[in-house]
């Protein structure tokens, strides 16, 4: 199934859209776009740092060149909600601009948010993120099925924390329950009971799993708890997740995870002179090539 067909068909569904993706490009990679002022290509800085309006410009400006440059050699490119909503309307306004292009571009598309709440309010943050065109959102699994299958409407999928990379999250992911298992575990267990009612023809469901590449000791243990559940892999690279780390993410082959990059590929080492588009270019494909290679060994 292409791109195309699994986002035009009248049973969309974000798994299937995600793993089209993956098998058109050959690169299970999802490039992260966190957009930071200070770190703009010269010819995009805004005059006045403490211009909202300017600084949305700049980000927007810079975005669209990133989703320009990776779009040949991504998968997805997860859109960081943060840096844009801290300029305000006009960075609101950006971010849905940058979204709607990431969709066209052919990319599968993640918002960034990791929205937590229920009821109403939960339908509404699912509905925003719908109606701006992300595939995908983030979303905390802590306040169980309510928090959750919101995020799941019209066939859209939502990665669910579970095991993050940050150190600090150990203080509450790994204590031990009364059952023996870690409170991790637990959101794994919750997060593939939840996700069975929406496994695709791709075998893997709409509701996919955080899994910081960083916590190696744990993620076969959580890969057998959710054998139908992608995983959305940070913390490679420039956390310290290596090849080893990522590669027990997969369930074979390139399928089943997606290995996320954010400064490595948007802010990269370029040569003196070097256009940005096409250091980030580069960037992007050298990204690809290493996990692609992680996938096939």
């Amino acid at each position: 199934m292409s791109t195309a067909t699994a986002e035009t068909s009248h049973a969309f569904h974000a798994a299937d859209l995600l793993c089209a993706r993956v098998a058109s490009t050959g690169s299970a990679t999802c490039v992260g776009l966190d957009p930071v002022i200070d770190r703009m290509p010269a010819e995009l800085a805004p005059a006045n740092p403490s211009d909202m309006a300017q600084c949305a410009r700049a980000i927007e400006g810079f975005s669209l060149g990133v989703i320009e440059s990776v779009a040949a050699d991504a998968a997805a490119v997860k859109i960081q909600a943060a840096c844009f909503e801290r300029y305000g309307p006009d960075g609101y306004a950006a971010m849905w601009r940058v979204l709607k292009a990431a969709r066209a571009s052919g990319l599968a598309v993640i918002l960034d948010f990791k929205r937590g709440d229920i009821g109403i309010s939960a339908e509404h943050y699912a509905a925003s993120a719908r109606n701006a065109g992300a595939h995908w959102t983030t979303i905390s699994a802590y306040l169980g099925a309510d928090g959750i299958l919101p995020f799941l409407a019209e066939g859209h999928g939502s990665f669910a924390l579970v095991r993050t990379s940050n150190p600090s999250g150990d203080a509450l992911q790994a204590l031990a329950m009364a059952n023996g298992h870690t409170l991790a575990e637990t959101v794994a267990d919750l997060v593939a009971q939840l996700g069975k009612p929406s496994i695709g023809k791709s075998g893997f469901s709409a509701l996919g799993a955080v899994v910081g590449a960083t916590k190696r000791a744990e993620i076969a243990s959580l890969r057998s708890r959710m054998p139908n559940t992608l995983f959305l892999v940070p913390g490679y690279g420039a956390q310290g997740g290596t090849a080893d780390d990522v590669r027990a993410c997969f369930t074979s082959g390139s399928s089943g995870a997606i290995i996320t990059a954010s400064r490595s590929v948007i802010y990269p080492k370029a040569a003196a002179g070097a256009p940005w588009k096409q250091s980030i270019r580069d960037a992007a494909r050298v990204f690809a090539e290493e996990i692609r290679a992680i996938a096939r060994g």
